[in-house]
Order: structure tokens, then sequence, then C-alpha cells
């Protein structure tokens, strides 16, 4: 049965810009590098990201997730970091008025073809409300991954 069940990561980031990890998982010693994971893939520093192993705020008790560690967790994290920056894109596109897909990603930030840009924080903190978003897009940014392995 524990083979058949899923996990999940979850990542939330604050209008502040600090991020939220959050894991179905126990602690499996490598929390840190998650963390970094994290930092590297949205170009924040590590020290913003706190990870929650066994977040049953987040996930409850007994909804059939798979509690043991994984090898599969870093690939999670990726995915739904992934998300968050698909999510990010659209978000900077409104708040810089331009087209998303004229927006490049590199070192933390959002950057369009006149100058523009937003870092990842600076993108959460429109998304929760400082800015129009586009149709279609709520509030917020975070996202989740499910995974079985």
């Amino acid at each position: 049965m524990a083979d058949e069940a899923y996990r999940a990561v979850f990542i939330r980031i604050h209008p502040t810009g600090k991020m939220v990890l959050s894991l179905t998982t126990q602690a499996d010693g490598r929390e840190g590098e998650y963390a970094e994971l994290v930092a590297r893939e949205l170009g924040v520093p590590a020290l913003d990201v706190k990870v929650v192993p066994a977040d049953t705020d987040r996930f409850g008790v007994g909804h059939g997730y798979n509690a043991t560690p994984s090898d599969g967790s870093a690939e999670a994290v990726r995915s739904a970091t992934a998300k968050i920056l698909d999510k990010a894109r659209l978000i900077a596109g409104a708040g810089m008025r331009t087209s998303p897909a004229q927006l490049a990603w590199r070192d933390g930030r959002f950057t369009a073809e006149d100058g523009q840009s937003m870092t990842i924080a600076e993108v959460a903190l429109y998304s929760y409300g400082s800015g129009e978003l586009p149709p279609g897009v709520e509030g917020g940014l975070d996202a989740q991954t499910v995974y079985r392995s």
C-alpha cells in the first residue's frame, strides 16, 4: 500500500518574496539541498526558502500520502518551480505590459526587451494584488506537484 500512495511537494511564495517548500515526506537529511534547489531555480538566496518536511498543516494526516522519503523529491521540486516560473512569466508580462513570450528569465529576474525587469519577489508581491492580473490567472504565487516513486 505504501508504494502505491502518492507524495507531494508544495511551494508558496509570500508577498515578501520568502518561500515555503512543504513536503509530504518525513525529513531525509536533504532539506538543505531542496532549499538550494528552489533557490537556484527561482533566483533567490537559499535562506529565503523554508523547508517543512511532513507538513501535516498543509497536507493533513491520513489522506493517502506516502511519508517515506523518496529519490523523486528533487524532481518534484523542479516540477513545482517550473510551474511557478510559468505562472510568474504571465504575471510579469502583465506587470511590465509586455508579452510574456518576450520575457527572458536569467539571473533571478524576468527581463523585457526594453530593459524592464522584475525579480520573482517583485512578481510575488504584484501577484497578491498590487497590480492587474492577466485574464484567468489567480492571485498568489504557488504550485504543487504530486508524484509517485
